[in-house]
């Protein structure tokens, strides 16, 4: 199993950040390569811009931790645990963590890359937005 983690700092606060984070509906909508999501229960489907549609489970939503982490249960991936945590720098900025641990291994790497472009894309979002409002799609 191979484990990618991207790091972003964002000059917002954490509960800003976690606000939209947190919600598992809209990470489309600064998700590069997403274009909807749908939550029922424990269980998300993304679609993506290709027509794949990729079934997951939501294995955690913490709001105190700020933890958000999902297993994609499609057929592509053996094995994969994705992990958004958001952690307050103290300052009014905040660390998004975003790791994937995957199997086979070079999927790690597709997912790895696009969690890169996702966290940058969250950024000029939130950095844009006014503050404590909600952000929306680009």
């Amino acid at each position: 199993m191979a484990t990618i983690r991207r790091e972003v700092i964002i000059d917002r606060p954490a509960h800003e950040v976690w606000a939209v984070v947190g919600e598992p509906a809209t990470t489309y909508q600064w998700f590069p390569g997403m274009v909807s999501s749908e939550v029922e229960g424990n269980l998300r489907t993304v679609v993506t811009a290709s027509g794949l549609t990729l079934p997951e489970e939501i294995v955690t939503l913490d709001n105190v931790l700020r933890r958000f982490q999902y297993r994609v249960t499609g057929p592509i991936l053996k094995d994969h645990l994705g992990t958004i945590d958001v952690y307050d720098l103290g300052d009014g900025r905040s660390l998004v963590s975003y790791g994937t641990d995957c199997e086979p291994a070079a999927m790690a790497l597709m997912i790895g890359g696009a969690a890169g472009s996702a966290l940058e894309e969250l950024r000029r979002q939130m950095e844009s937005a006014p503050h404590d409002a909600p952000t929306g799609g680009s």
